[in-house]
This record gives C-alpha cells, sequence and structure tokens, in this order.
C-alpha cells in the first residue's frame, strides 16, 4: 500500500505560529484520517510557508539563483547590545520612572545613536535605512525629527536635574568615607553667526580656536570618572566662578554631606578657598587641587623649603606654618622637566634672534630718511617677548642714536630652572583619613575627566559640530552626550577584562603594537557586523539576523552576565 504524502497544517498558538506535520488518507471504511507525525515550533510564519508549498511541491530551490535573495541589511547588534546595556544599568528608569514613554524610547534611540552613528538629529532620524535602531528602542512607524528628537530633547531638558540626581544615587553613596567628585570644565567652539543665543559667547578657547565663539561645560564624575552631572555655561565663564554652585549642587541637591572636592590648579584658588568657606554649603568641604608656579615660589619662601625636597622617586609632604590643616604634596616629574627646560632654551634662542633682528632693523634705519624712534624699538621689542612670553628673563634698553641693547638675567633662569617638573599638590584633607601617596593619586585622577572630555568632543561621541542655534536646545544636546559617555562608560568598565589581558600581553612583550585589535570602535564594529537582513526566498518574504560571530557572543557575555537565578537555570 502506497503511504500518503505528508503535508504541513500551519496553526496559531496565542499568535505564534506552529507547524503540523500530517499525513491524510481514507481508512476501509471510507472514512477520512489524520495521521500526525510531529510538530515545528519557534519558526517564523513565511518559514512555515516555504516548508508548506515545499511539501506540496510548489517551490523547487535546486538550481535557482533566484530563489534565495538578500533584499536589505540593517546593522542591528551594535544598537541592541547598547539598548540591552542601557537597561541592564538602569538608565531607561533613570530617565523616567515609566520607560515606556515615548520621549524616553526616543531619548535611548539618540543617546545610543551618540555612540554608533554620531550625526545630526536630522541624519539620526534618517537612519531607518541602514539601522535598526529606533526599532530596537520600541519607536514604530515613521520617525519624525521635529515629533521624535526635537520635543524629545525638550522633555529631556526639563528632566535634567532628576536624572543627574538619578545618577548620583548611584554613584555617589554616602558612606563612612568622605565622598570623592571630581570637577573640571572645558570649552567647545561654534561655527557661523549665534547673534540671539546668549549662551555662546567669545572667552578663553581651551582647544587653541583662536576668533570663535564657544560655551563652556563643566562636568562632575564620580571618583572612577563615570559622569554625574553636566552644565553648560557662558562662553566668557572664568573657571573659578563656576565652584561654588557646584559646590551647592553637590551638597544640596545630591545630599553629599562629607566631600571632598578634586579641582584644577585654575579653579580651586585661595580666594576661591574663602569664599566657599563664607558659603553654608562650605563648611566642612575638603579639598584637592594644585598650586600655580607662582603659588609654589610663594610656598616655597612661607615655609623656608629649597627646591632639592622635589623628587622624582618619592612624595614630600609638608604642612602650611600659617594652617596646619593643610598639607602640600611636593612631586616631581624627570620627563616633564626635561620637556619644559627644553621649551625654554629654544623659546629663550628665539626671543634673542628676534632681539637681534630689531636691533638690526633699527640700526639700518639710522642711514635713512626715516630712523626709527626709541618708541618704535622699544613697541616691537614689546611686541616680540610678548610673543614668546620670555620677558622676564631679559633687561633692554634703546640708547641714543636708536641702538638697542640688552642682556640675558641668568639668575632668574636658573632659579625658574630649579622647578622644572615640579609640581604641588594641595590638600585639606587630614593625613588619618589620605595619605600623601592617595592625595596625588586622586589629582591625578582627574585625568579621567579630561578623557571624558576628548570622547565627548572628539574621539567617539563627536559632540561638535553642534547643529542648534538656541540656548535650550544646545544643553540638551550636551545633555544627551554626557548620557552616551555614561553609557559608554559602563560598556568599557564590563569589557575591562579584555582590555586588561591585551594590556598585559603589550607590557610582557608577548604581541606587538600592531597585533592590538580589542579598542572601543572595534567593538563597536564587531558588534554592528551582526545585520538584520531582509529575505526573499521562493517568493516570501521574511527576516533573518546574521549569526553573531565568536567575538561578538563574548563582548555579550562580559556585557550582559546572566544573573545568578538564570545562571542556576542555565547549569
Amino acid at each position: 500500500m502506497t503511504k500518503p504524502p505528508i503535508h504541513l497544517e500551519i496553526q496559531r498558538r496565542d499568535s505564534t505560529p506552529v507547524g503540523i506535520l500530517r499525513s491524510t488518507f481514507r481508512d476501509v471504511d471510507g472514512r477520512i484520517r489524520h495521521e500526525q507525525h510531529g510538530r515545528l515550533t519557534g519558526l517564523a510564519l513565511p518559514m512555515l510557508e516555504i516548508i508548506q508549498a515545499t511539501l506540496r511541491g510548489e517551490v523547487t530551490l535546486k538550481g535557482d539563483p533566484e530563489a534565495l535573495r538578500i533584499l536589505q541589511s540593517r546593522d542591528f547588534g551594535g544598537c541592541d547590545a547598547l539598548h540591552r546595556l542601557a537597561k541592564d544599568i538602569g538608565l531607561d528608569t533613570d530617565l523616567y520612572s515609566r520607560p515606556n514613554e515615548p520621549w524616553v524610547k526616543d531619548c535611548l534611540a539618540m543617546i545610543i545613536g551618540r555612540i554608533t552613528n554620531a550625526s545630526s538629529k536630522l541624519a539620526l532620524s534618517q537612519c531607518g535605512s541602514f539601522s535598526c535602531l529606533w526599532e530596537v528602542c520600541g519607536v514604530t512607524g515613521p520617525v519624525d525629527v521635529d515629533k521624535n528628537c526635537y520635543q524629545s530633547m525638550d522633555r529631556l531638558l526639563e528632566r535634567q536635574a532628576a536624572i543627574q540626581k538619578n545618577l548620583a544615587a548611584r554613584r555617589l553613596p554616602n558612606g563612612p568615607q568622605a565622598t570623592i567628585v571630581l570637577y573640571d570644565i572645558t570649552s567647545s567652539y561654534f561655527e557661523g553667526e549665534y547673534a540671539h543665543c546668549d549662551l555662546v559667547q567669545f572667552g578663553y578657547n581651551r582647544d587653541g580656536k583662536r576668533g570663535h565663539e564657544q560655551v563652556v561645560i563643566g562636568l562632575i564624575t564620580d571618583d572612577q570618572g563615570c559622569p554625574i552631572s553636566v552644565e553648560v555655561f557662558p562662553g566668557n565663564t572664568q573657571d573659578a566662578s563656576t565652584v561654588a554652585q557646584k559646590v551647592a549642587e553637590l551638597r544640596t541637591q545630591y545630599g553629599v554631606k562629607d566631600l571632598v572636592l578634586v579641582g584644577d590648579l585654575g579653579m580651586i584658588t585661595q580666594s576661591n578657598e574663602e569664599k566657599l568657606k563664607a558659603l553654608p554649603e562650605g563648611e566642612g568641604l575638603k579639598i584637592i587641587s594644585a598650586l600655580t608656579h607662582r603659588e609654589i615660589v610663594q610656598m616655597l619662601e612661607r615655609t623656608g623649603s629649597q627646591p632639592e625636597l622635589f623628587d622624582s622617586n618619592n612624595v614630600v609632604e609638608i604642612t602650611d606654618p600659617d594652617d596646619p590643616d593643610r598639607r602640600y604634596c611636593l612631586c616631581r616629574n624627570p620627563m616633564n622637566a626635561e620637556r619644559e627646560g627644553r621649551t625654554r632654551e629654544e623659546l629663550i634662542a628665539r626671543a634673542e634672534q628676534d632681539m637681534a633682528r630689531i636691533a638690526a632693523t633699527a640700526l639700518h634705519s639710522q642711514t635713512t630718511r626715516r630712523p626709527a624712534s626709541p618708541e618704535l624699538i622699544g613697541s616691537r621689542v614689546g611686541k616680540a617677548l610678548e610673543k614668546t612670553k620670555m620677558g622676564k628673563y631679559f633687561t633692554w634698553k634703546v640708547e641714543d642714536g636708536g641702538i638697542l641693547t640688552w642682556e640675558l638675567d641668568k639668575a632668574r633662569k636658573e632659579a625658574d630652572a630649579a622647578l622644572d617638573g615640579c609640581y604641588v599638590i594641595k590638600s585639606t584633607v587630614a593625613s588619618s583619613q589620605m595619605d600623601k601617596d592617595t592625595v596625588v593619586a586622586r589629582y591625578k585622577s582627574l585625568s579621567q575627566v579630561e578623557q571624558a572630555f576628548r570622547n565627548m568632543k572628539n574621539v567617539s561621541l563627536e559632540m561638535r559640530p553642534m547643529w542648534h542655534k538656541t540656548a535650550d536646545r544646545i544643553r540638551a544636546h550636551v545633555f544627551i552626550c554626557m548620557l552616551a559617555y555614561y553609557l559608554q562608560w559602563h560598556l568599557m568598565d564590563r569589557l575591562s577584562p579584555i582590555f586588561e589581558e591585551q594590556a598585559r600581553k603589550l607590557k610582557n612583550a608577548a604581541m606587538e603594537g600592531k597585533d592590538r585589535r580589542w579598542t572601543l570602535d572595534n567593538v563597536i564594529k564587531i558588534m554592528s557586523a551582526q545585520q538584520s537582513n531582509r529575505v526573499s526566498l521562493c517568493g516570501q518574504e521574511f527576516t533573518q539576523r546574521t549569526e553573531p560571530t565568536e567575538d561578538h557572543q563574548k563582548i555579550l557575555r562580559l556585557l550582559l552576565p546572566a544573573s545568578p537565578k538564570k545562571a542556576k537555570q542555565a547549569a
């Protein structure tokens, strides 16, 4: 007897398609009977329909190159992994207690898009043809730049204070130990006209971009460099003028009681410390900062110390005779000393060349009909010395007849050379709480804030150029960049094992620098290599994702470690 053919019957169970393999025949009484041979589960409806058509003989794959076609490929793995990480660290609920709100999903897309596809908001809203970013974040339907970007940015800015309070609660616990906070500022320049924006002003540009208006950005991080809050100030804001406001923010908004503020030398000046002490929020505040060159000289004179105390191998600590609670940690960097000495010699040589040129020009002018006046010669000398900043090492005069003479102050040059590579860390933290080596290490941790600025401005998140023209949109854009770095910081923190292993191999000469493969950029590219493909097979269209590679799986295992409950179930 011939066996009846097997066919596939597609049923739906709770909106999930299930395939039933059956054969149908008539028994001896003429009644129709069905025999079930198995079930197909876990397949999408298009795949089940293809199997159904194949069993019917309606589809033949062999020798047909047009049977399988990939219609579209879009980035999926990168934005999906970052979205899952954002939810794992609670960033979605930090934005708002109801993370399913549409504007929260929009903001998560802009934050993640800053890492995977740093571009303008308009370009980000149009990335659907090559990225699953918006869909992964739960945004359905067409993406409109006004609705999904600009209006959501406005909502995000309204929530900034509450969001930063949530981040501070996570990263700045009030325990028995003092809470160490890093604070620094930078500037970001603009192109174009910003006549109607009070934030964008001319000021001291830390990027060396003269002739450009700018804003000043202040960033607070914890002692590990994880960002807590950011604020945008007008471009002409001075460093020290922002400190009192930040101390008040930490004390009143974030509830930090035992505060140790670590700031750069231009920020926590002596006069600024006195102002902070007079504020209610400044009571009990401890600081770690550095002295300027002038303050180092004054400190040595006041304490009767000599430059010989600065040691390249050990930190030397002295106490201020006028303030026993103030400690000075004397350090010396031999590489900086060599560089500073070499730079000084080059600048002095250049200044002498300029002086010689001016003297020769003045002498030559005496034989012409219009000799140079002493005032004109003096003006030229002043400009030349201002250009090299070496005027303090020269004494000069213009004698009768327009003759310029000068002399190098060797004693002052030698006195400054004795302090090359020397720096002093000041602290009001008691030695019982923090020893001298820890004080120096805490000050050096400010490099983590500088690293945050580099990543936000240039390296990966590309804060510039800013396409926004209003103050609120500029503030919202900077806040999105800070939240993107917050997510990126956690990404790098969880991937630290592979970076540390690579660093050990490089240090032990087990691998060459050219073989270094684990970088942030490569991690993003490895994850983004997993694509979401729209496939056509025998006229049936469906979505199929690229299988994650071994490296991708390794990254995911570190980024999203299984919870103890899941790990137990998996075991």
